[in-house]
């Protein structure tokens, strides 16, 4: 029979060269190179007070190595990084055989504030040394991830204290039946299970009070509107996605068109992506010459952000809803929308109206006469009226008609309120009306030209955010605080820029 050699696949001792285990080309060796040899670090020396007395410290450039590189893998886990140092090679490689404690890794990420920007400041101004920024068009874009927050506990102040009255009101009934049955025999432990029960209604109630007594007033909408508050992170907004209402932040980037390289990373607690523009836009300015064009899908479009744009007199393509409406290249996708997709129908199903709207009045144009859907004719009480810039022709009903109509409930939102109906049908602009500036970018964007320089953004951004969601697997924040979240989103883009300069063949 033939003997053959033994193979050992786990051996204890093996003399490796850990410096060769950095290919060149490989994004280990860029990070590498680039923490070594180009970053300033000097920035974290503040953070350590241990010149004179105390223990060393772990060099700050190793432990960013290992934490890019794992972000690079989808790691972002601390326990997870801990477990890469003590066993796989090219970490061992990274850290210098040193395999820090989750605890350290824990730490020093949520510790980091400004370093993150300044380090992401470098990494771009080396992009923009090797070529790879062209400042034609930076395209804006967000994806909304959860965070480490719970979703349940959210709401006003006024829901908080609302909460907090019936804990205290429940607790209060349970402590007095509680002394009720003392008199009566009772099961063994039932009642000592109902006054631990009773206490932990306590302690809820009184950490609501404590948090309504550190937070005084509730949270502003850029509207000065109220805002929830969440309870396990302030920061956080309850937001809806695709796939349901998450609680998290919104994670925005502005991306160059030449390579893809992140220009801006910025995140923020807010699920409305048209107060998100501008910060974006004038934190990028630096970076932008007077060509540099900017274009956003439609939720960052609004009247007060173009005319913002306007006043800057920033290059810019918003898109609205309905731009796909007026471009023929989408004429046929109404039928691409009706078939349901195979893994997963997100869209929700359409109800019906509960009240008639004005397109179930029916209007004849040559004779003018309005018919309600009862059959009962209105008459006009207005020929031209204007509103919000466009020309209407109102009717309405007669109290002889609507007061005994049998589908006043259907027809009117406060029938007990409301005696008759009325309905307008809009003609199109009144003449001599300023032209809005949504109706200017309407104009520029559905031109040829337009058109060619918009449809660049969706190859340019999109790429970004498939690279971060599905290679480094980023399906979450695992921090808490606007801060810490913007850190981790900042940390994530500069993996990116770092692999874009890595396949551009920079450190080799």
């Amino acid at each position: 029979m033939a003997r053959y050699k033994a193979i050992d696949t786990s051996p204890r001792f093996l003399a490796v060269d850990l410096e060769k285990q950095l290919l060149p080309g490989s994004f280990e060796h860029a990070v590498n190179h680039l923490l070594d040899h180009e970053f300033d670090l000097s920035l974290f020396d503040r953070r350590y007070a241990n010149d004179q007395s105390g223990a060393s410290a772990y060099p700050p450039g190793m432990l960013l190595k290992v934490i890019l590189c794992a972000y690079a893998q989808g790691v972002v886990s601390s326990r997870g990084i801990e477990r890469l140092c003590r066993e796989h090679v090219t970490f061992i490689a990274l850290s210098g055989d040193t395999a820090p404690h989750f605890t350290t890794i824990a730490a020093f990420v949520s510790g980091l504030d400004e370093e993150v920007a300044q380090l992401f400041a470098q990494v771009l101004y080396l992009c923009n040394r090797q070529g790879l920024i062209g400042r034609e068009m930076f395209a804006i874009d967000g994806v909304k991830l959860p965070s480490n927050a719970s979703k349940a506990r959210n709401g006003t102040r006024a829901d908080f204290a609302h909460q907090a009255d019936k804990l205290e009101a429940a607790a209060k009934k349970m402590l007095e039946r509680h002394r009720e049955s003392d008199r009566l025999p009772a099961e063994s432990g039932l009642s000592e299970k109902h006054r631990q029960r009773a206490e932990r209604l306590h302690q809820e109630a009184a950490a609501l009070r404590q948090w309504l007594t550190v937070h005084p007033k509730d949270r502003k909408g850029s509207q000065g509107s109220i805002r929830k508050s969440n309870r396990t992170d302030p920061d956080s907004a309850k937001m809806a996605t695709g796939k349901g209402v998450i609680q998290g932040f919104t994670g925005v980037a502005a991306v160059d068109a030449k390579h893809q390289i992140i220009i801006e990373a910025q995140a923020h607690g807010s699920g409305s992506e048209q107060e998100l523009l501008l910060p974006v836009i004038r934190a990028t300015q630096a970076h932008a010459t007077p060509e540099t064009l900017y274009t956003a899908d439609a939720g960052y479009h609004s009247e007060r952000n173009l005319k913002a744009l306007a006043d800057e007199k920033i290059d810019a393509l918003i898109a609205d809803n309905g731009m796909r409406q007026r471009d023929e290249r989408f004429k046929d996708q109404g039928k691409h929308k009706a078939k349901p997709d195979p893994l997963y129908d997100k869209a929700h199903p359409k109800k019906a109206a509960k009240r008639y709207r004005p397109q179930d009045f029916t209007l004849d144009p040559a004779t003018g006469i309005c018919t309600c859907p009862a059959g009962k004719p209105l008459y006009r009480n207005g020929t031209n009226c204007i509103h919000n810039g466009h020309v209407a022709t109102k009717y309405s009903g007669t109290l002889r008609d609507c007061l005994p109509c049998e589908q006043r409930a259907r027809c009117l939102r406060t029938p007990e309120k409301t005696k008759v109906r009325q309905v307008a049908f809009f003609r199109g602009k009144a003449a001599g009306e300023p032209e809005s500036h949504t109706d200017r970018m309407k104009r520029a964007i559905d031109s040829e030209d337009g058109r060619a320089r918009y449809g660049r953004r969706f190859a340019t951004v999109e790429p970004v955010f498939g690279n971060l969601r599905h290679n480094k697997r980023l399906d979450r924040f695992t921090l808490r605080g606007r801060k810490k979240v913007d850190t981790q989103w900042k940390l994530y883009c500069l993996v990116h820029n770092i692999e874009k300069l890595a396949h551009h063949g920079y450190g080799q």
